[in-house]
């Protein structure tokens, strides 16, 4: 572009500039999208040398048409049909644990299901964190047996869950 041209876009900018973002203003209610508009607007102009030497009443009526026509294209777009803009950041989502409440409350109940036996090898071992000795020790039984009991508390506590509509 010529040094002719430049100061051609320059005396179109500083003369339509305010005019053009208060209609587009008008039309958008977002001075955001209005100040985007706006540049579209005399950047298009700029690709255009033609308007630049053109009278100032048709160069005005030229970049108006040509604003309006781009709020229109920005209304029928996808983007303005599914993004909302806001002035607020939404809250991120934190954990409230309540599913962990409800899952520890569902395994609870399931555990008082069990007997006597395979309820306090489960408790010991996985709530208490104890090993098989220590078990073994605890509820003077062979280590063998907390074993056994372990293997078949599970299997019972898998039924039960799955009783109240726990899957895997």
């Amino acid at each position: 572009m010529s040094t002719e041209h430049a100061e051609l876009l320059r005396a179109l900018h500083d003369e339509h500039w305010a005019a053009l973002t208060r209609f587009v203003y008008h039309l958008t209610g977002d001075s955001a999208l209005a100040e985007d508009v706006v540049q579209e607007t005399l950047f298009r102009a700029w690709k255009h040398p033609d308007i630049l030497e053109q009278n100032a009443g048709s160069a005005r009526a030229w970049l108006f048409a040509v604003a309006r026509n781009l709020v229109i294209d920005d209304r029928r777009s996808a983007h303005h049909r599914h993004e909302l803009a806001t002035g607020v950041v939404p809250e991120r989502s934190s954990p409230d644990g309540i599913d962990g409440i409800l899952d520890a409350w569902l395994v609870s109940d399931a555990l008082t299901s069990l007997s006597e036996d395979h309820r306090l090898v489960l408790v010991h071992t996985y709530y208490l964190g104890r090993s098989v000795a220590e078990t073994a020790d605890e509820l003077g039984v062979p280590p063998g047996t907390v074993k056994s009991r372990m293997h078949y508390a599970l299997r019972a506590l898998r039924l039960a869950l799955q009783e109240r509509g726990v899957t895997q």
